[in-house]
């Protein structure tokens, strides 16, 4: 079978326009699934590597109560807001400066002791 450039051209344009109309759509499908009331949903793995996390200390967040997370067909999830949240509650408070007071004592007691 014989087929001048011209041909093949068109040919081409309209296999990558496929491709192009393919490509929104699954990444519209994607958007979908990995939403839910408008809020973007992680799972594990992507957990994982936001936080730099072991698997065991993710689980163990979970157990604890300390990350909501949500199972949907046996996979586990957690909302974005959830885990913005888990964070900002990890966040330790800044340490202040220890200086002693006229009379040699600390001045933060629970610390001295």
């Amino acid at each position: 079978m014989n087929i001048d450039r011209m041909e093949f051209i068109a040919w081409m344009e309209r296999i990558m326009d496929r491709f192009d109309i393919l490509s929104e759509h699954i990444t519209d499908i994607q958007k979908k699934r990995n939403n839910i009331d408008g809020e973007e949903l992680l799972d594990n793995q992507d957990l994982l590597q936001m936080l730099k996390i072991s698997n065991r200390s993710l689980q163990r967040y979970r157990s604890t109560g300390k990350l909501p997370y949500y199972t949907i067909s046996g996979k586990i999830y957690y909302k974005l807001s959830d885990v913005h949240q888990f964070i900002r509650d990890s966040f330790n408070a800044p340490r202040q400066n220890l200086k002693p007071t006229n009379d040699n004592t600390c001045q933060l007691k629970s610390l001295c002791e």
